[in-house]
């Protein structure tokens, strides 16, 4: 993966500990932001909807994470899940060991 939309992800991911990637319409990415919003916690969210290349990144996405669907959530450059998976992170007090 060496396009421009690839080396974004990558660089993304890699300069920030936590990175939501979205779409402003979405339940399931409100879903994964409420957590991190509820713990204080600054995750960088890209919205793909409102990012000329966000179908591109999408793509990405779904060659580093196995989905293309969103939200795709990073905590220290790992792959933790989507909407459900935070909030069921959050839900049983795993998301919470991230930040302690």
């Amino acid at each position: 993966m060496s396009s421009k939309s690839a080396k974004f992800v990558e660089n993304t991911i890699a300069s920030h500990k936590v990175v939501i990637f979205s779409k402003t319409f979405c339940p399931y990415c409100k879903m994964a932001k409420e957590p991190f919003q509820k713990l204080n916690v600054q995750a960088t969210v890209i919205e793909l909807d409102g990012n000329p290349d966000g179908d591109e990144i999408q793509t990405v996405l779904g060659t580093i994470t196995g989905a293309r669907t969103v939200p795709r959530v990073f905590i220290d450059g790992k792959f933790v899940g989507g909407g459900t998976d935070i909030k069921r992170m959050y839900d049983t007090g795993d998301l919470q060991k991230y930040f302690a």
